[in-house]
């Protein structure tokens, strides 16, 4: 069950860093809303699951989805530039949290 608070975790932390991003400087009132309801719920979901994960485990884990997320929805959403050497990036990152989740 763990697991699956860490990666939820992860994802709230995608909205956070998007939210993070719309807020313009914490001017736009809805978006900053939004960037304090998902740090909550992600801080809190990665809290959850160090009770039960390593910690270095659980936080790799954590980045790593929030990272490749964000990167992603930067790309898709955001007009982020998208190139081949991103893609493997992302990918590289996906592929140490699926080995730290099988390997741990």
């Amino acid at each position: 069950m763990a697991w699956i608070f860490i990666v939820l975790a992860g994802v709230f932390e995608v909205g956070m860093a998007l939210s993070l991003k719309l807020s313009h400087g914490f001017t736009q009132l809805w978006w900053t809303m939004s960037f304090l309801v998902t740090a909550v719920l992600s801080f809190g979901l990665l809290s959850y699951a160090l009770k039960t994960l390593e910690v270095g485990t659980a936080y790799a884990v954590w980045t790593g989805v929030g990272a490749a997320g964000t990167a992603i929805l930067g790309m898709i959403a955001m007009g982020d530039d998208v190139s081949p050497a991103r893609l493997i990036s992302i990918g590289l990152i996906l592929a140490g949290v699926i080995g730290l989740r099988t390997l741990a």
